[in-house]
This record gives structure tokens, C-alpha cells and sequence, in this order.
């Protein structure tokens, strides 16, 4: 028996397939879309820049003085204590001179008789009484007796101790009374108005840096405020460990309330450069060494080596590299490798 109803399952089957044949023209292309890499890109920059740096140290005082007692003897006056204020001049510390004070009287009446005995034996030899061998014993005599006079009134004067320039003493480790031997550290004198600090500087940043120059300092225990200083020196020797070398840096004035000890924070800022920058999301490292993707004429990432110099803030200097306006990848690293075909998704806006 005829069933015509028979042939419909060949002409949905057929109907099928000519429609899987033809993909819509938007799909495939969002499947090329798909395709390529995503990244962001930045480019390469040649511009004027002045290197900064932040470093901290500690304030220490350029004059500070230990006080010693260069005699042995009994303290009999020590006026001072920590914190006190003095000028240049002022009696810091008196030992009892009683001894050395008897000494150069007894120093002084032998000098005296030695003169008189040279002045006899000089009125003898005019007349040819004596001979000039004991003239001559007389006059070292005399030479011996006004050295040994001069030393008696040098170590008397070592008795009393003036402050050598206006300061604070800021350690005091003897009392009056105390009987002290000869170089004890009895007090310590600080010039609180000379104070710097030392800190350590890469060698990328110290030759854009000279003694004179002016910089930025915070001291935390005074606040939020920043003040002005100086350097005063740059070491000659860079440490070959940290590739670093020592800056001095003064307070200029210094601050109330500065005191030695506290924490400071250096600004250095180095004199404009021309250089060529990159951000430094771009830099990559592996163990072959620095790298930057870069984006080729055909729009394809390619690994380039580069040797990076100072960072400056959110950039960091190529010392060799591609050159400016040549693109490199700042994001989309993962999965990214030489030769991958990229789409630009925006490009970063150049930051100074």
C-alpha cells in the first residue's frame, strides 16, 4: 500500500543540515574576536624627569663632646645636670687642685734658686773662677726647672673644665665628692642646634645629587610637619653588597623639639634627566634576565629584553630596550607568550 507520509523525516533531515552548513556571519566573527589575546598597552616615553627618593636615618648631633677628667682627683664641683643649658666658657667640672697647687709652689722656689745660682756662676766665669762645663749644667738646670714648672701648671689647669661651645648636657655620670681617676668620662655636651643624620643612597640616584643641595625631611615624633635641610656630604665609597653609598644630611635650622635619636625621613630629589620610561607594570623578569611584550607591525606580542634603571614613582627608566613610542604590555600577562596575537582593549594614560 502507497504512504506518501513516509518521506517527511528525509526532508526535515535535509533541512538540517543545510542550515548547520551556514553559520551567521556575527558568530564567527566574534569567534575570530575571540581569538586575540587581550591587553592593555602603554607606550614607551622619552621625557624629563627628576629621580626622588625616600630614606630614613637617625639624628644624631654633629658636635657632642664627652667631658673627661684628664687629672685624678676628688670632684669638688659639678654644677650641671642633664638637661641643663650652658654657654662657652662655663665651669663644667672642678677637681681639688690642693696637691697639684703645693707642687708648682715647691715647682716655682726651685726654679727661683736655680736662677740665682746662674746668675752667681755667670758673674764667676767673667772672672775666669769656674769653668764653662758648670756654667752650662747651671743653664740646663734652669731649662729643666721652667719644663717642670710648665707641666705642674698645665695639669693644675686640667683641674677645671669649661664648656667649649654653647650646648646641653645631655649625660651627667659622676657626683660631687666622687674621687675619679684620670680620663673618666664624667659628662657628655651636645650642640642641639647642629644636628644631621647619615642614610644610605642607591648609586643610580647619587649622581644626580651634590653636597648643597637642598632637601625634605619628617620627623615622626613632631608631627605631620616636613622641614627643610641640606647636604652636607656624599661619601666616595659605594658598598658593594647594596650598590649604595652614604649621604649626610643636616637640619637646616633645626626644628624645635628635634632631639638625637628620633626617626627621620629623607626627600631626596635628584636634578632633571632626560630619560626613557615605562611603566612599571611593563617590566617582567624570569631567570633569563628583564623583559618587556612589546606589540609587532602585525599586531602579535614579542618578548624584548631590556636593562632597567631607577624607578621613578609609578615609572621605571630603560637603560636599553625599544625605543620611545614603541608599545609594550602593561596587562593581560597571563597566558601571554611570544607571538600571540593581541587586541588592544585602552591604553593607559601617560602619568608624569
Amino acid at each position: 500500500m502507497y504512504r506518501p507520509i513516509a518521506l517527511i523525516p528525509f526532508v526535515v533531515v535535509g533541512l538540517l543540515a543545510a542550515c548547520s552548513s551556514q553559520e551567521p556571519p556575527a558568530k564567527a566573527a566574534m569567534a575570530s574576536a575571540a581569538a586575540a589575546h587581550m591587553v592593555e598597552i602603554a607606550a614607551v616615553r622619552r621625557v624629563e624627569i627628576a629621580p626622588s627618593a625616600v630614606r630614613t636615618g637617625s639624628l644624631r648631633a654633629q658636635r657632642e663632646v664627652q667631658i673627661l677628667s684628664q687629672e685624678q682627683g676628688r670632684i669638688v664641683a659639678l654644677p650641671h645636670f642633664a638637661g641643663d643649658t650652658v654657654r662657652r666658657g662655663e665651669l663644667l667640672l672642678q677637681l681639688d687642685d690642693t696637691l697639684l697647687a703645693a707642687e708648682l709652689r715647691k715647682s716655682e722656689a726651685l726654679r727661683r734658686q736655680v736662677e740665682l745660682d746662674l746668675g752667681r756662676l755667670e758673674r764667676l766665669i767673667r772672672n775666669h773662677l769656674i769653668s764653662e762645663e758648670e756654667l752650662a749644667r747651671a743653664r740646663t738646670a734652669l731649662d729643666v726647672a721652667l719644663a717642670e714648672e710648665q707641666l705642674l701648671r698645665t695639669r693644675l689647669g686640667y683641674t677645671r673644665v669649661t664648656a667649649p661651645f654653647d650646648g646641653v648636657i645631655s649625660l651627667r655620670r659622676a657626683e660631687p665628692g666622687d674621687v675619679v681617676p684620670g680620663f673618666t668620662h664624667v659628662l657628655t655636651l651636645t650642640d642641639l642646634t647642629s644636628l644631621f643624620t647619615t642614610t644610605s643612597v642607591s648609586e643610580l640616584l647619587l649622581p644626580s645629587l651634590a653636597p648643597g643641595d637642598g632637601v625634605r625631611i619628617h620627623i615622626d615624633a613632631l608631627g605631620a610637619d616636613t622641614f627643610t635641610g641640606r647636604i652636607l656630604r656624599i661619601h666616595p665609597a659605594i658598598d658593594a653588597a647594596t650598590r649604595q653609598g652614604v649621604v649626610e644630611v643636616a637640619l637646616d635650622p633645626v626644628p624645635a623639639g628635634a632631639r638625637p635619636g628620633q626617626l627621620c625621613r629623607i626627600q631626596f630629589t635628584g636634578r632633571p634627566q632626560l630619560r626613557q620610561v615605562i611603566p612599571f607594570a611593563a617590566l617582567r623578569r624570569d631567570n633569563s634576565g628583564e623583559f618587556v611584550f612589546t606589540i609587532d607591525a602585525t599586531g602579535k606580542a614579542q618578548r624584548t629584553a631590556v636593562v632597567s634603571g631607577i624607578q621613578l614613582g609609578e615609572q621605571i627608566e630603560l637603560l636599553s630596550g625599544p625605543e620611545a613610542g614603541a608599545e609594550v604590555v602593561i596587562k593581560g600577562f597571563l597566558g601571554l607568550a611570544p607571538g600571540t596575537k593581541v587586541k588592544r582593549v585602552a591604553s593607559a594614560a601617560p602619568s608624569s
